[in-house]
């Protein structure tokens, strides 16, 4: 995964995987991990592999460690992009699940963690639900984004951001290339109000090398590692 342009791993997906568990969490099936009694949540948005992928479950439960109680909804209703599936290439499969529905259907999750007492809430998007992520940031209803190899996003995607936001881009990744998150960048500096921002474009990786990584390559692992602990403590810089 390291250094291609486009994801050329394809993940595990295990119902079982992970320390968490499912729930229903503002009308979705969600995967959760961490205490409801922690001071402050983290939505995690899922890739086009859903909320079953191994990768992106140890991710969930990595956060939740450090100290966040963490849902990750399935916004995919139980339909990830299966890759096998000549009959549906991802063309046809984005056909039923557009990133711009993405914001909407995750906003009652982000409202029932308020009901639940969660005062601070961030949010992370990759790939697929970058958008969304940017959508949200727009709102007041979290206090910090972050966008991992984000898709479908354009620099104007990012104005009249309100929350903190983070944007991490993969120098080989030719579906939102190093020119892409330079402008988004160049939109948030120009911001008035100004918003705190970080963006990084991160060496030799392509797109989706946070999620899409092989666990017996060290290097991808150490890759997605590093994406993963800025991710983290961006979140504690923003003060959630």
């Amino acid at each position: 995964m390291a250094g291609s342009g486009v994801h050329s791993y394809h993940p595990i997906l295990n119902a079982s995987s992970g320390t968490g568990y499912v729930t229903t969490v503002g009308g979705l099936n969600s995967y959760v991990s961490g205490s409801h009694l922690a001071l402050f949540a983290v939505v995690l948005m899922s890739d086009i592999f859903g909320i079953e992928a191994q990768n992106f479950r140890n991710l969930a439960d990595k956060v939740a460690a450090s100290g966040y109680y963490v849902v990750a909804p399935d916004l995919l209703n139980n339909d990830p992009f299966d890759h096998n599936d000549v009959n549906r290439p991802l063309d046809v499969w984005s056909q039923d699940h557009p990133p711009e529905n993405v914001s909407a259907d995750v906003k009652p999750v982000i409202q029932d963690l308020k009901r639940r007492g969660f005062s601070k809430i961030g949010i992370a998007g990759f790939c697929w639900s970058g958008l969304g992520a940017a959508d949200i940031a727009k709102t007041k209803l979290v206090k910090a984004a972050v966008l991992s190899h984000p898709s479908f996003v354009q620099g104007n995607n990012f104005r009249g951001i309100k929350a903190p936001v983070a944007i991490y881009g993969g120098q080989n990744d030719t579906q939102t290339p190093p020119s892409r998150i330079i402008e988004i960048e160049r939109v948030l500096r120009d911001a008035r109000p100004e918003v705190a921002y970080e963006v990084k474009i991160f060496p030799n990786v392509g797109h989706g090398w946070t999620l899409l990584y092989d666990p017996n390559d060290p290097e991808a692992v150490k890759a997605a590692d590093k994406a993963h602990r800025m991710m983290i403590n961006c979140m504690s810089i923003f003060q959630l």
